[in-house]
């Protein structure tokens, strides 16, 4: 008899951390009508350290960002960039001197996505339920970190 309400509570705990793990699938995201080279994990970092700054037809790359205390940034983050938002401050004042401002800001997945419909050469990332048809997903940044081209499994309630 009381196995019974531990495994409701473990269920309870699988099903909790499962929907937390699809909230974390991260899809990034470009217009429609991209007509570029998709980049790659190792291109994404790039472009988000603002090494990359044209797309190969020349059109200039805008990169935007959550807020750094946003969740989907810090996976993003230590995914893509390998640490943290807030350890990055002096990497961007050191670039900013030079006269390389940081990615874009925007407070939401669908500001991001309302950015990158506007906006030629922009690309983001956003929750992957979030997504929709308004924009095309090239990469995908599954719960535990990995970039990927493939589609990862996940489901959105």
């Amino acid at each position: 008899m009381l196995l019974r309400p531990i495994f409701s509570l473990l269920a309870l705990m699988l099903f909790a951390l499962n929907v937390q793990a699809a909230d974390q699938v991260l899809a990034v995201i470009v217009a429609q009508d991209f007509a570029n080279k998709e980049p790659g994990a190792k291109e994404l970092n790039l472009i988000y350290r603002k090494k990359i700054l044209s797309w190969n037809d020349g059109t200039r790359i805008h990169p935007v960002n959550l807020p750094s205390d946003h969740p989907l940034r810090k996976v993003f983050s230590m995914a893509v960039l390998k640490t943290l938002p807030e350890s990055q401050t002096q990497y961007w004042n050191d670039l900013y001197y030079h006269g390389i401002s940081p990615p874009h800001v925007f407070a939401s997945s669908e500001a991001a996505t309302r950015f990158v419909i506007e906006t030629k050469g922009s690309i983001a990332y956003v929750s992957a339920c979030a997504l929709d048809d308004r924009v095309r997903p090239v990469l995908w940044i599954d719960a535990l970190g990995n970039v990927s081209s493939t589609k990862p499994e996940f489901s959105c309630n």
